[in-house]
């Protein structure tokens, strides 16, 4: 006992610089922790010797504000460390691509307050060829720990020169800014450009149990992490990770975004044949005429669902409205004429699903009385409206109620301001959310080509697409081409029409046949506020879209992605110059590209049929 005492009471000195730090797998990343003076935790993180992360502080606080001694981010000693390597792939149930590479290596940091009351807590790191993520994790130890935090500490100095993809909210726009007097703390995913022209993105993942985090400058070059509100919690618990994405370019970690789900758990649902894509149309009358037309054109335009958005049981914002009972508000129907259970079941004769839309005042009084219900009625599924995020107790509502939709059959599609973290590797049955400046908002081309690069690191999007839309500010071709770009495995088209909008349906036969989730993802070229072509593969066939910001653009889309020898049928959806759609065909193989003159706001859709 005695020798194992001496063990646990080494000072740092005792451990040296290579059991305190880790390679990727590639060796090109490092990430070292070590402690400053005062037994203050701090790490760095490195890519081929070139700083990513400059020394930077780690820790937490108690929210009782009590004087030294009763935090996580002093006088701390290391006792012990260990390590470990997983080289892997899974199959997600859907996504970007039907392979997942998981490959790191991790390093484990055991660390003791020298207030030995206090207990243990440790530092985990793992280090990826896409990146590298950290957490804090509290273990049992032999007794349970109360943890009742009230700040985390960790910091992220980047070097001097940097500049990040600023948004203050899930739902606005962005700005390229320098590291410095943010007059409000920026949404995560955070995109970095290097002033050496490298590419990182520091996201977080597995955010089911914890408050939400954003970051603030603090002086220049230097974030610091600011949490909604305390949490109390008991060990053992682990704390969400702090993820730094990096890359050569900025596709590369819209590419690699893969890596936000594998720091989450696998697949909790034993079954998930019920799980299916698609794509959605909206139906907007919330009448029973109007819904059977909208299942019609929805068996013609090869789409999976229709979904009743809100006014179905009454205003959404009504504490009265209840969402067990059709009673359309009269602002949207006021004849009250909608046969939901006469829609269901004429949309299930023809093949097709219904989505339910529910705000969060049901939700949160009715979720337990609805899920059995709708799962009674036919009901494929829910939209989530305006759910409360980022306080402790509202992150495990959501999640609670992901865990009892899936327990219904129930896919999900959560809007607002609530942004992925990872969770729908865990529970498939979260397709989609929204928590983006979608077209509901109308911005322009250069918002959207940042969109690809900030928010879409973080998971699938519900951008909401228009098309026959005067406020729209970008040209049609444009709008094709997003549809491949942004993923999101419920993708809800034609946002503000009915069939009767849609007369020349030539326009949209991009949208007939278009998968919503993919075996394989290229990201060909892009620069955030410039252009972004995406390139996906369903089967044997490519999908492709390349926008361009408001100015004009001639690009070129090369095909060296495609298997060599093989030859492929490319049919294009580009603008007439006209207002509408002009399809042609071109034939491509890997050797080979096309040029392409785009207008400004414009873009261009491909769809590449092997032959």
């Amino acid at each position: 006992m005695r020798r194992l005492l001496l063990l646990l009471l080494l000072p740092l000195g005792a451990f040296s610089q290579d059991s305190l730090r880790i390679l990727s797998p590639n060796g090109k990343l490092q990430f070292r922790f070590s402690l400053l003076p005062g037994g203050i935790p701090s790490y760095d993180i490195t890519e081929n010797g070139q700083a990513v992360i400059l020394p930077s502080r780690l820790g937490l606080a108690d929210n009782t504000n009590l004087p030294s001694g009763r935090s996580w981010d002093k006088n701390l000693q290391v006792i012990r460390t260990a390590r470990r390597e997983v080289s892997t792939t899974w199959k997600p149930v859907w996504g970007e691509r039907s392979e997942i590479p998981d490959r790191y290596r991790e390093l484990t940091v055991t660390l003791r307050h020298a207030d030995r009351d206090r207990g243990t807590f440790q530092v985990v790191a793992r280090a990826y060829d896409e990146g590298v993520a950290f957490r804090y994790f509290f273990p049992e130890e032999g007794r349970t720990q109360i943890l009742d935090l009230g700040a985390e500490l960790t910091e992220f100095h980047l070097p001097e020169g940097t500049e990040g993809y600023w948004t203050e909210r899930a739902q606005t726009s962005y700005r390229k800014r320098p590291l410095e007097n943010w007059e409000r703390d920026a949404e995560m995913p955070l995109t970095l450009r290097l002033p050496d022209n490298r590419w990182a993105c520091i996201a977080q993942a597995e955010q089911t149990n914890y408050p939400r985090a954003r970051l603030k400058t603090v002086g220049k070059n230097r974030l610091t992490t600011q949490l909604f509100g305390e949490v109390t919690e008991t060990s053992p618990w682990a704390l969400p990770w702090r993820v730094v994405l990096t890359g050569e370019k900025p596709g590369d970690i819209l590419e690699h975004n893969y890596l936000i789900l594998n720091l989450n758990p696998p697949n909790e649902l034993k079954e998930t044949a019920w799980i299916q894509p698609g794509k959605v149309m909206r139906e907007v009358t919330l009448s029973t005429s109007g819904a059977k037309k909208l299942v019609d054109f929805a068996v013609e335009q090869n789409i999976e669902y229709i979904h009743f958005d809100a006014g179905w049981y009454g205003h959404e914002y009504d504490a009265a409205s209840d969402a067990t009972k059709v009673n359309v508000d009269p602002r949207r129907n006021p004849k009250n004429d909608l046969d939901l259970p006469a829609v269901i079941a004429y949309a299930k004769a023809k093949g097709k699903k219904v989505i339910l839309y529910v705000n969060h005042r049901a939700l949160e009084r009715q979720l337990d009385d609805i899920l059995p219900l709708y799962h009674q009625w036919g009901v494929a599924g829910i939209k989530f409206g305006f759910v409360h995020t980022g306080s402790h107790h509202w992150t495990r509502w959501l999640h609670d109620a992901i865990r009892k939709a899936a327990r219904y059959n129930m896919v999900l599609d959560i809007h607002d301001e609530f942004r992925p973290s990872g969770f729908s590797r865990t529970y498939p049955n979260l397709l989609t959310q929204e928590g983006i400046r979608g077209n509901e908002e109308f911005p322009d081309a250069t918002h959207n080509t940042v969109l690809p690069f900030t928010r879409f690191i973080a998971g699938a999007a519900d951008y909401t697409f228009c098309f026959n839309e005067k406020r729209l500010k970008n040209t049609k071709a444009h709008q094709l081409a997003i549809s491949v770009i942004y993923f999101s495995p419920l993708q809800y088209l034609y946002w503000y029409g009915k069939p009767e909008d849609y007369p020349n349906r030539k326009e949209v036969e991009f949208w007939k046949d278009l998968p919503t989730v993919w075996d394989d993802t290229r990201v060909l070229a892009g620069t955030p506020e410039e252009f972004v072509t995406v390139a996906r593969r369903k089967g044997a066939n490519w999908w492709i879209g390349l926008i361009t910001n408001t100015s004009a653009r001639k690009q070129i889309i090369g095909f060296g992605f495609l298997p060599k020898g093989k030859t492929y049928r490319a049919v294009i959806h580009e603008d007439d110059g006209n207002g509408s759609i002009r399809q042609r065909t071109e034939t491509v193989t890997a050797s080979g590209s096309l040029t392409f003159d785009l207008a400004p706001s414009g873009g261009v859709a491909l769809r590449l049929e092997a032959r």
